[in-house]
């Protein structure tokens, strides 16, 4: 639940108030749970909803992620040093994508999870789920690319 929070706020801070906003919800719902289908895909679609009405509310751009991070001096061999670089990139370009690309890789690459689950937890297609991942993926090439 952080992590896809985290995706989507780009905000270690939003994405605690998230992750207890869903923890509360499931709390109250509890009762309920036998009418839902998968409860892990109700739970993750909850958590992108709480994640974009924060953004919303707040009116705020998003920011980088691990800016702090990103902005330490970096220590190490010159391979780890490269990696390092190359994954700061990734992340920077994975920022900039739209919110359903940047949500649907965090799921496919990072969470491993399937096109019909994603499909399920954001309510769209299997289809839409594969064309938004290429996209998503084709431009953060692109981003690797120009390095």
């Amino acid at each position: 639940m952080f992590r896809l929070a985290h995706r989507i706020t780009l905000s270690q801070e939003e994405a605690e108030d998230v992750v207890q906003d869903t923890m509360e919800r499931l709390w109250r719902e509890r009762d309920n749970f036998s009418l839902i289908n998968s409860i892990e895909a109700w739970t993750l679609r909850l958590v992108r909803n709480l994640s974009i009405d924060r953004l919303k509310r707040s009116g705020r751009n998003t920011v980088a992620l691990d800016a702090e991070r990103d902005a330490a001096p970096v220590a190490g061999t010159d391979q780890q040093v490269e990696m390092e670089e190359k994954m700061r990139i990734v992340r920077e370009a994975m920022d900039r994508l739209p919110e359903i690309q940047r949500s649907i890789m965090q799921l496919r690459d990072i969470e491993g999870k399937t096109y019909t689950e994603i499909a399920e937890i954001l309510q769209i297609s299997e289809s839409q789920v594969k064309v938004y991942l290429h996209r998503g993926r084709e431009k953060v090439k692109k981003s690797l690319i120009g390095v």
